[in-house]
């Protein structure tokens, strides 16, 4: 199966969307498909560069400062998933789409274990590809703008800006998603959350986020946040969710 061509949607996408001017690298190793997605991209206002495979990426990535990215899994040199890995170890917020034509269940776990924040499966339509775009834009835009205050409960302090953890002055390492994890439920204060609205704040409930996928997270948290202080702060309401208080 092809790609849905560009000028098919051009005129719709034009008269209905609204898009971020933002600056996106396509790490795509079929240069029509490549060249078809930027040209799209380019008639939405936004600024998108191409790598054909993961050296190339990598090279562009430290000549600019790019706000998206947009990876195929499947390319020559280094694959787009350990490209994924590569990015988070430094950079936590920056979106990630992987664009794959592996839909198998398995794949897309690795992909979101690397913190990958959507997954699409090619062959797809490109009005789905700048919705999802536009979705992880608005929540970057919504988290940046009430998100920016210092977060502090007992010992925890919180960072939004930098994604920066401390417990008692001893900086914590999370991914991507633990951190989203954790600050909904800092900004909770104290209230319990349930599952399905982390699913929905944390996941956007892509590719059916189960209940045990929201499980293994809160314990990743907890042997981060948690394990090594006697002061517990993550805590289950059995039946309803998840909060986060010191205990008293």
């Amino acid at each position: 199966m092809r790609w849905i061509g560009f000028a098919k949607f051009a005129y719709f996408y034009k008269t209905t969307m609204h898009t971020f001017m933002v600056d996106i690298l396509l790490l795509e190793d079929d240069r029509v498909l490549s060249t078809e997605i930027k040209s799209f991209l380019l008639s939405q206002g936004f600024s998108c560069d191409q790598a054909f495979d993961g050296i190339e990426f990598l090279a562009q990535t430290h000549q600019k400062k790019y706000g998206f990215y947009l990876l195929d899994i499947n390319v020559p040199k280094i694959n787009g998933l350990e490209i994924c890995k590569k990015i988070r170890s430094h950079d936590a917020l920056t979106p990630i789409i992987i664009l794959s034509a592996y839909d198998d269940i398995d794949d897309k776990k690795e992909a979101f274990l690397r913190a990958a924040d959507d997954y699409l499966v090619k062959p797809f339509v490109l009005d789905e590809l700048l919705m999802r775009i536009n979705s992880l834009l608005r929540r970057q835009q919504h988290n940046e703008s009430n998100s920016a205050k210092t977060l502090v409960i007992d010992d925890l302090i919180i960072y939004p800006e930098e994604a920066r953890v401390l417990r008692s002055n001893e900086e914590i390492n999370l991914t991507q998603k633990e951190f989203q994890l954790l600050l909904i439920l800092a900004q909770a204060n104290g209230r319990t959350l349930s599952k399905q609205h982390i699913s929905e704040e944390v996941w956007q409930n892509q590719f059916q986020t189960t209940q045990n996928t929201i499980e293994v997270y809160i314990n990743f948290l907890r042997k981060k946040i948690d394990k090594n202080f006697e002061n517990k702060l993550i805590h289950t309401r059995p039946g309803f969710g998840y909060y986060l208080a010191a205990d008293k």
